[in-house]
C-alpha cells in the first residue's frame, strides 16, 4: 500500500536532499574545525525550547480526542490510522482555529501529534467524509517521517528548485494519504475545495470546472511562482485526488530558467529561513529565555495568590469583625501549610502574609477600602521583581 500513496518524485527528491544535506554538514564541520557542531547543538536547544512551548500550548488549550471525547471524530481518526496501517497512533487534538481552515502534524522527541483546527472540523461537519481527508493528510506527514531528521537537509533546502520541489512532493504525497482515508475521490476533492471556495460555497463548487482551471498553470508566471512555492496550486491538488491517473498540464519550460536563480524561502530550511533560525536561536538565548522565565515565575506567583485567597478572606473577615490582627494563623484556623507546595507565614504587626516560593518571597499586603472592607495587594519580596508580579494585584505607591 505504501508505494501507491507516495507521489512519484518524493522518494528521489527526499534521497537527494538527504545525501546532499549530509555532505554539506560534513563539509561545514570539517571546514569550521567542528564549530558547526555547536550550531547543531544550539539548533537542538532551540527545537526543545520552541517545540515544547507548542506542545504545551496544544495540551494546555486543546481538546484531546478519545472514545469518550468527541467519539465521532475519534472514530474517523482511528479509521484513518487503521487504513494507513500505522504501527502506533499519534495523539489527536482539536485546537481553536480562530478562523483558520487548517490542520497540522507535529512531534516532540518521540511523541507524534495530529492537530485539527476547530474551524475546519466545524466546516466539515456536513461533509460525507467528515475530516478524514485532513486527518489522512497529516498522518501522511508522520507516516512518511517528514518531520524526522529534517535538520540534516537544512543546508541544501534553500537551493533553487530543489527545496521547493521536495516540499511540493511531500504535500502531494500527503494528499494521496488523505485520499486513501476518504470514502470517494470526490469527497477528498471537495474537502480540499474548502480551501478555495470557503466555508459555504464549497458545497456547490463545480469540481470539473475547477479542475479545468489547471490549464492556466502552464503559463510562464504561474509556472515560475509554483516552482518557487512550497505547495502545488490548489487546482492541481484537487485534480490529482479527483483523477489521480490523469496528468496535469506541464509547466512552462522558460520558467525554470528564472526559477533556478531564486533561492527557496518557503520554509525555515530555506536561505532566508535558515539565517532567520540562527538569529532566533541567539535572540531566544539572550532575550527569550529570561522573558520566558519571568512568564513562568508570574504564573507561579498567580497560583500562589489564588491558593492563599481563602486565608486572605478569613483574615479579612476576622479584622473587619474585631478590628485587631490575630497573633497567629492558628488563632483563626489557618494552617501554615496551605498545600503540599505552598506554605504561608503571618506578620502579626501588619497582617501581611508571606509565601516563600522557589523564585523568591511573595508578600500579600492588606489594605482597607473606602467602605471598610479588606482587599489584598502583591508586594515583591526578596528574590522577586515587581515585573514578575501579576498585574491584577501589583502594589503601587
Amino acid at each position: 500500500m505504501k508505494k501507491e500513496l507516495v507521489y512519484p518524485h518524493e522518494e528521489i527528491l527526499g534521497a537527494t536532499t538527504m545525501v546532499l544535506g549530509c555532505i554539506a554538514w560534513l563539509v561545514l564541520i570539517v571546514a569550521t574545525l567542528g564549530t558547526a557542531l555547536i550550531l547543531l547543538g544550539v539548533g537542538f536547544l532551540a527545537y526543545l525550547f520552541f517545540q515544547s512551548a507548542l506542545i504545551a500550548y496544544i495540551k494546555g488549550n486543546g481538546v484531546e480526542l478519545s472514545s469518550g471525547q468527541f467519539p465521532d471524530l475519534y472514530a474517523q481518526f482511528v479509521d484513518c490510522c487503521d487504513k494507513l496501517q500505522l504501527a502506533k497512533r499519534p495523539e489527536a487534538y482539536i485546537l481553536n482555529g480562530d478562523g483558520g481552515l487548517n490542520a497540522f502534524a507535529t512531534k516532540f522527541l518521540s511523541t507524534q501529534y495530529v492537530v485539527l483546527l476547530s474551524d475546519i472540523v466545524d466546516v466539515m461537519d456536513d461533509h460525507q467524509d467528515g475530516v478524514r481527508f485532513y486527518i489522512g493528510h497529516e498522518l501522511g506527514h508522520l507516516r512518511m517521517k517528514h518531520l524526522t531528521l529534517q535538520f540534516l537537509r537544512w543546508p541544501v533546502l534553500w537551493l533553487p528548485l530543489l527545496g521547493a520541489a521536495y516540499s511540493r512532493a511531500r504535500e502531494s504525497t500527503c494528499d494521496l494519504h488523505g485520499l486513501a482515508c476518504s470514502k470517494t475521490p470526490e469527497g477528498a476533492a471537495r474537502a480540499l475545495a474548502v480551501l478555495a471556495a470557503g466555508i459555504e460555497r464549497w458545497k456547490n463548487l463545480d469540481l470539473n470546472a475547477y479542475m479545468r482551471q489547471t490549464e492556466h498553470t502552464s503559463g510562464f508566471w504561474m509556472s515560475f511562482h509554483e516552482l518557487t512555492s512550497a505547495y502545488p496550486w490548489l487546482t492541481k491538488r484537487v485534480a490529482r485526488v479527483l483523477m489521480p491517473n490523469q496528468p496535469v498540464p506541464r509547466r512552462n519550460g522558460f520558467a525554470y530558467l528564472l526559477a533556478i536563480f531564486i533561492p527557496y524561502t518557503g520554509r525555515l530550511g530555506a536561505g532566508f529561513g535558515f539565517l532567520l533560525l540562527v538569529y532566533i536561536v541567539f535572540i531566544a538565548l539572550s532575550i527569550g529565555l529570561p522573558a520566558y522565565q519571568d512568564y513562568v515565575t508570574r504564573a507561579q506567583v498567580t497560583v500562589a495568590f489564588e491558593t492563599a485567597e481563602e486565608a486572605m478572606a478569613t483574615l479579612g473577615a476576622y479584622y473587619e469583625e474585631t478590628e485587631t490582627v490575630p497573633e497567629s494563623l492558628e488563632e483563626v484556623g489557618i494552617s501554615e501549610h496551605l498545600t503540599e507546595t505552598f506554605s504561608v507565614s503571618l506578620d502579626a504587626e501588619n497582617m501581611e502574609l508571606t509565601l516563600p516560593l522557589k523564585q523568591g518571597d511573595l508578600i500579600l499586603s492588606p489594605r482597607i477600602d473606602d467602605d471598610g472592607s479588606i482587599f489584598w495587594l502583591c508586594v515583591d519580596g526578596e528574590g522577586l521583581s515587581y515585573e514578575q508580579l501579576p498585574e491584577f494585584c501589583r502594589y503601587t505607591q
